[in-house]
């Protein structure tokens, strides 16, 4: 059953060794990820699962502990961990967004529980992402998400989609139904208008609804965050 999660954005330059000197300008939205995580280490879960999304119609991808991963494609000599090294790795590299979960894992001492990886593809329809987080539910008494996704990136003119007036209201509406634990109004967001707005939250956040509709018990919402720097909507929320 699901008894917390926390929504953290999946942006390479939350890791300050990847931003470089723009590393400051992120500070917040770290501070809220590392609180978000604290919120996932009070529910003392079983098991762990680290959702983010995966470029082109992939469908699904497991990952288990000790998987590895690493930022060499920034120019950074940083590698990181999926929780602890259990010798159980496929030897597939961690994506990227599911590499930024594993740094904030690491960077807050994570040794709490188990920890897995799932790459949802960012063409997932919705009912398919639903139904892989009723899956997860079910995986053990007591179950965590950290759920790594971006708003979307059009949010300004240097923003890496361009300007979308769109853009604005689309990740108004996924930051109401994150800070609500609004299952049905995260189910409700188009897969199409993400995908335009390169959105890339949108399939693991209708994973985490399906996740949480199988608990069967009502879960409180907490926005922590909510901005779009470089143009890019960024949000950070726990359920618990």
């Amino acid at each position: 059953m699901l008894v917390a999660a926390a929504v953290c954005p999946c942006p390479p330059l939350l890791v300050p060794e990847v931003a470089t000197g723009a590393a400051p300008e992120l500070d917040t939205v770290r501070a809220a990820c590392t609180d978000a995580v604290g919120v996932l280490a009070a529910a003392r879960p079983d098991l762990l699962v680290v959702v983010g999304p995966v470029r082109g119609d992939v469908g699904l991808e497991r990952y288990p502990e000790g998987s590895t991963g690493s930022f060499h494609g920034f120019g950074v000599g940083l590698d990181v961990r999926l929780g602890a090294d259990r010798d159980t790795s496929t030897g597939r590299a961690l994506p990227g967004a599911l590499a930024v979960g594993a740094w904030l894992l690491e960077r807050t001492g994570w040794a709490n529980a188990p920890v897995e990886g799932l790459g949802v593809g960012e063409s997932l329809a919705a009912g398919r992402c639903a139904e892989q987080g009723r899956d997860i539910a079910a995986e053990a008494e007591r179950v965590a998400l950290l759920v790594m996704g971006d708003g979307s990136s059009c949010r300004t003119l240097k923003a890496p989609g361009y300007l979308d007036e769109r853009a604005a209201p689309f990740d108004a509406a996924a930051a109401r139904a994150l800070g609500a634990a609004d299952t049905v109004a995260l189910q409700a967001l188009d897969g199409g208008l993400a995908r335009e707005l390169k959105a890339s939250g949108r399939a693991p956040w209708q994973v985490l609804a399906g996740a949480a509709e199988a608990a069967g018990t009502a879960l409180r919402g907490t926005l922590l965050y909510e901005d779009a720097p470089y143009g890019v909507g960024y949000m950070v929320a726990t359920w618990s």
